[in-house]
C-alpha cells in the first residue's frame, strides 16, 4: 500500500509516498510534494525529508554519518554486542525471538523501526510476517544506504526513511507497532522522541524498546560515565521506566541481561 506522511513544514498538509518506493529490488528516484508545494527528493528509494540540514549532535551520533561505522555496524559490532554487553554468551537470536514475540506483527499493519540504522529489526518483522508494511527511520543518510543494500540482498520491501525521530513525519495514531534497538542512549532528548512515539502509536499498539541501563558494578559504571562525554546516556532500569511512563507509556513485559534491558511498552 501506499504509505501517507505528514509535512514536515506544513502540520495538517499530508504527502502520499508511492508503494513503488518500498520495492528495493527497482531503484526508484524522484520527487514528493504536499499540496502545499513543499518538496522532497526520493533517491534510490530512501525518502529524504532533511536534505541539507543539520543540527547539533553528540560524538556517538555523528559517528552514525560515518560510512565506516554503517559498513560494519551489523555484520561486525552488531551481533557480538549484546554478548560483549552483558558478559556472557548472548546469541542475537534470543533477540530476534523477543521482538518477533512482544510485537507480534500481523498482516496488513504498519510498524517503524525508530533509529534503524541498517533496518534490522524492520527486516527481521518483514521476514516473520511479509504482509505487513515497515517504516525504517533514521537520520544518517549512510546507515540507510547500507539498510537498502541489505534489505535488496534478502528480497524485503521497506520505506526508508531519512528524518529527525524528534519531528516524526506522521499524523497521530499512524502506527500498529513500533521498535527501537539501542537507540534510546544516543538520544539528546531521549524524552520528546518517547513523546512522538507516543503520539504516532494506536492506542492498541506495542512498544520493543531495547537499551542500555546503568551497570551495579562500579568499574563498568565509571567506563559507562566516561562514554557520556561521547553523548550516550545510561539510566536505572527504574529511572528509564519512569521516564517511559512520564511520556505515556506502560511497562509490560520486560528483560534484562547484564545492562542490557528488553521492555515491551503500550500506551498507557
Amino acid at each position: 500500500m501506499s504509505l501517507e506522511i505528514r509535512s514536515p513544514k506544513y502540520e495538517r498538509a499530508s504527502i502520499t509516498i508511492p508503494s513503488e518506493v518500498a520495492d528495493l529490488q527497482k531503484s526508484f528516484n524522484g520527487t514528493i510534494c504536499s499540496n502545499k508545494g513543499d518538496e522532497y527528493e526520493i533517491s534510490d528509494n530512501i525518502i529524504d525529508l532533511l536534505g541539507d540540514e543539520s543540527s547539533e549532535m553528540t560524538w556517538a551520533q555523528s559517528s552514525n554519518h560515518w560510512k565506516v561505522t554503517a559498513a560494519v555496524y551489523e555484520d561486525i559490532w552488531r551481533k557480538r554486542s549484546l554478548s560483549i554487553l552483558t558478559g556472557e554468551e548472548f546469541p542475537i537470536q534470543k533477540e530476534q525471538e523477543l521482538l518477533k514475540n512482544w510485537l507480534n506483527p500481523q498482516a496488513n499493519k504498519l510498524y517503524m523501526d525508530i533509529g534503524c540504522s541498517t533496518a534490522l529489526y524492520g527486516r527481521l518483522v518483514k521476514k516473520e510476517q511479509q504482509q505487513c508494511d515497515i517504516v525504517s527511520l533514521d537520520f544518517s543518510r549512510q546507515m540507510l544506504e547500507e539498510a537498502r543494500l541489505k534489505a535488496e540482498a534478502e528480497q524485503i520491501s521497506l520505506y526508508l526513511l531519512r528524518s529527525d525521530a524528534r519531528q516524526m513525519p506522521f499524523f497521530g495514531a499512524t502506527f500498529d507497532g513500533l521498535m527501537m534497538g539501542g537507540t534510546l542512549n544516543e538520544l539528546t532528548d531521549p524524552l520528546k522522541v518517547l513523546y512522538e512515539a507516543r503520539r504516532v502509536i494506536k492506542k492498541d499498539g506495542t512498544f520493543f524498546m531495547m537499551h542500555l541501563v546503568k551497570s551495579p558494578t562500579w568499574y563498568i559504571r565509571l567506563m559507562q560515565d566516561s562514554a557520556g562525554l561521547g553523548g550516550l546516556t545510561f539510566w536505572t532500569i527504574e529511572d528509564s521506566n519512569q521516564m517511559f511512563e512520564r511520556a505515556g507509556f506502560s511497562v509490560t513485559d520486560q528483560f534484562t541481561k547484564g545492562i542490557v534491558c528488553f521492555t515491551k511498552l503500550v500506551p498507557a
